[in-house]
């Protein structure tokens, strides 16, 4: 068996995006570390875009993310 064949059930990123995203159109998140560090932002459109996790704004985009998560589950 391919080594390959596990990761095509999930996307991975491989280019990171360096432009900003408007927070307001993220909806998810997901982290990854493989095959690099990236944070996998979902649009409202269902789109996933790839960022390096260093970046400030990322690190304020989690914490809304975060924010709604808990607000919604209540």
């Amino acid at each position: 068996g391919s080594i390959g064949s596990q990761s095509m059930r999930k996307l991975s990123c491989v280019t990171l995006s360096t432009q900003q995203l408007n927070i307001r159109n993220l909806v998810s998140y997901e982290k990854q570390q493989v095959p690099l560090n990236a944070i996998m932002f979902i649009t409202t459109k269902g789109i996933r875009i790839c960022v390096s996790p260093d970046q400030k704004w990322v690190q304020t985009a989690i914490k809304k993310i975060d924010q709604k998560r808990t607000t919604k589950g209540k």
